[in-house]
C-alpha cells in the first residue's frame, strides 16, 4: 500500500488532562475516498481524538492555560496529505481541508438556516459557495423549505442535517463527524447514514466519523476502529469487526435506553 493512499495518518497520539490519559498511544489511518469509523462508549476518548485531529484541542489547551485551569498535553504525530500538521492551528488545518462537524451540532441558533450555511462557506470563493449550496440542498432537500427559519427552531434531525451541510460549505477534503447520530430516532439515523454515504460517493470527500452506536454506520464504513478508555482495542473491515464476538456483543446487542 502506497503512502499516497492515506490522506490522514495518526501515530502514537497521546492526550493528557493533567495526569489523566484521555487518548493513549493511538495510531490509525484514513485512506482517500473512504468512510472510517471510530466507535466506543461514552468517555472512550472519541471526541478528544476528533479535537486533536482538527486542532481544536490546541485551542482548548491554550484557553485552559490562560484561565489557570487543568493542564493539557499532547504528544505524537498527525500527518495530513503527507504534511506534519501536529502544531498547526485549527484555522490553518481548516484551510487545508480538515473540517470538523462537532458533537451536539453547535449551530448558530439565532441565525437562519441559510445564514448558518453562508457562515460555513467563509473559506469558499463565490463559485464554490453557489455550487456547494446547491449540492447541500440536493443532499438535504428537507432544508430547502427551512432556509429562513431560525436554526434553533429546527428539529434535532434537521439541525444535524444543517450542521453537516454547513461543514460541507467549508470545502472539506477530510470531513470529521463527531457523533452525528447522537440523540436521534432510528429512522433519522438511517436517513443521515445514507446521506453520509452519498456524500462520499458523489464528492470523493474522505469522512472520519465517531459514534457510540455502531449499528447504523456499519453498513456504510470502509474500515473501523474501536476504542475504549482511550486505547485502540480492535480494528478492521466492518465484516471483520462484526465477526469479532466482543465487538458484536458490545455494539450489536440491544440499543441503550434513551435513544429517541
Amino acid at each position: 500500500m502506497q503512502a499516497d493512499d492515506f490522506i490522514l495518518e495518526v501515530k502514537d497520539l497521546m492526550v493528557f488532562y493533567e495526569n489523566a490519559v484521555a487518548v493513549n498511544n493511538i495510531s490509525f489511518t484514513c485512506r482517500r475516498n473512504q468512510i472510517v469509523g471510530v466507535f466506543g462508549p461514552n468517555s472512550a476518548g472519541k471526541s478528544t481524538l476528533m479535537h486533536a485531529i482538527s486542532g481544536i484541542m490546541l485551542h482548548i489547551k491554550k484557553k485552559k492555560a490562560m484561565a489557570g485551569g487543568e493542564r493539557i498535553s499532547l504528544f505524537g504525530q498527525i500527518t495530513f496529505n503527507g504534511e506534519d500538521i501536529f502544531n498547526l492551528k485549527p484555522s490553518e488545518r481548516a484551510r487545508k481541508g480538515i473540517i470538523l462537524c462537532p458533537e451536539r451540532r453547535r449551530i448558530f441558533s439565532d441565525s437562519s438556516t441559510l445564514e448558518n450555511l453562508k457562515i460555513g462557506g467563509i473559506l469558499a470563493d463565490k463559485s464554490q459557495k453557489k455550487k456547494t449550496l446547491e449540492y447541500v440542498f440536493s443532499i438535504f432537500p428537507e432544508l430547502v423549505a427551512l432556509k429562513k427559519r431560525q436554526a434553533g427552531f429546527l428539529s434535532g434531525g434537521e439541525q444535524q442535517m444543517l450542521a453537516i451541510a454547513r461543514a460541507l460549505m467549508a470545502q472539506p477534503k477530510l470531513l470529521i463527524l463527531d457523533e452525528p447520530l447522537l440523540g436521534l430516532a432510528p429512522l433519522v439515523e438511517e436517513r443521515l447514514a445514507r446521506a453520509i454515504l452519498q456524500i462520499k460517493e458523489q464528492t470523493g470527500i474522505t469522512i472520519l466519523v465517531s459514534e457510540q452506536y455502531a449499528r447504523p454506520l456499519f453498513p456504510i464504513i470502509d474500515y473501523g476502529y474501536v476504542i475504549e478508555n482511550g486505547i485502540s482495542v480492535v480494528e478492521g473491515t466492518p465484516e471483520a469487526l462484526k465477526g469479532n464476538p466482543d465487538v458484536a456483543a458490545a455494539y450489536f446487542g440491544a440499543q441503550a435506553d434513551g435513544k429517541a
